[in-house]
């Protein structure tokens, strides 16, 4: 395991600032907030004086992983992140992030979790060098609902602080892809490759970090649900869109409601009717996302079972952190 001393020389070499990844260097304050907005998203940058900024790019599918400098006293204010996580690992400096619920002093051995549901206000010293990891949420959200087994109950937030030099898992991690990048360059490049360095960076940070499904993550006898559940979770996929009842699902995987219901208890943490409403919400999700779709939010709601507007608009929003309708101009717009 590196220590932070031994971490230093090889993070340095971390995305080479090579000119093919570089994404811009600027001295003005209103220049570097434009472009940074362009690689995460737009927000409001503040400065005490003149800057030296500059950052650095590599896509790996559905992550990023990037290196930003200000190069002056900074306060940024995105307000959400809505779409993303992100990490941020200081090499050198400190940043200070205040969200909803607690502020997180990050530095050259304290990472910083940053959900995209939280209000964000974050402070970089002049000094400030990160490492940032960019994860799509929809991304990380399906990866996690996958391993669990069914759809996420409420969004994925995860604990703030990650100590990112002393967990030997993740510093190894990030050792590996400053490696690979420094005697690989061209690596990333290649699909496969690509793909497992995504998939690589979103498993480790679900397995490692805790967040609110952490618990169940780790259970060792979650996949021996018994088969009524399963086969009670594959109709519900398959016939989201139709009345579907306690007794119904019952008699259709040949059980009794009670057994039904403690069988997705035990083992689902949640109810056959939650984990329908759960999915639900997905295929209500999919089909806003959707271009091609120009039936208005209430119709495809309706198309999905909801009913009642004002209660579907609240389990969305709590679902995905934002409201259906926010969901449908994006995808319009888009």
């Amino acid at each position: 395991m590196p220590s932070d001393n031994t971490l230093s020389p090889w993070l340095r070499s971390a995305l080479l600032n090579d000119s093919h990844r570089l994404v811009f260097n600027s001295r003005t304050a209103k220049e570097t907030q434009d472009r940074v907005a362009d690689v995460f998203k737009p927000h409001r940058l503040t400065s005490t004086g003149q800057l030296n900024a500059r950052l650095h790019s590599l896509p790996l599918g559905q992550v990023s992983l990037n290196r930003l400098a200000y190069g002056g006293d900074v306060i940024i204010e995105p307000e959400r992140l809505e779409h993303f996580y992100l990490i941020q690992m200081p090499v050198s400096g400190i940043a200070e992030i205040q969200t909803d619920t607690e502020c997180i002093q990050s530095n050259s051995t304290v990472a910083s979790v940053l959900n995209p549901t939280a209000r964000l206000r974050m402070r970089w010293s002049g000094d400030c060098d990160q490492l940032v990891l960019r994860i799509e949420r929809e991304a990380l959200e399906l990866a996690c609902s996958h391993h669990l087994g069914h759809p996420l109950r409420a969004p994925l937030t995860f604990k703030g602080d990650l100590p990112w030099v002393s967990d030997p898992v993740w510093s190894n991690l990030v050792q590996y892809l400053a490696r690979l990048l420094q005697e690989s360059p061209d690596a990333p490049a290649q699909p496969l490759i690509c793909r497992q360095l995504e998939q690589l960076v979103i498993n480790t940070l679900l397995s490692i970090q805790p967040h609110n499904y952490f618990d169940e993550f780790h259970q060792t006898d979650r996949k021996l649900a018994p088969r009524h559940v399963k086969k009670v979770e594959e109709f519900i996929e398959a016939h989201a869109d139709q009345p579907l009842t306690p007794a119904g699902l019952a008699e259709y995987a040949g059980v009794s409601v009670r057994t039904l219901y403690a069988g997705f208890h035990d083992f689902r943490h949640l109810s056959p009717m939650e984990y329908l409403r759960s999915v639900r919400l997905q295929k209500t999700r999919s089909a806003l996302q959707s271009p091609c779709d120009n039936r208005s939010v209430t119709d495809i709601a309706l198309s999905w079972g909801f009913t009642h507007m004002g209660r579907f608009s609240q389990d969305y929003r709590k679902a995905f952190g934002e409201r259906p309708s926010e969901t449908k101009r994006r995808s319009t717009d888009s």
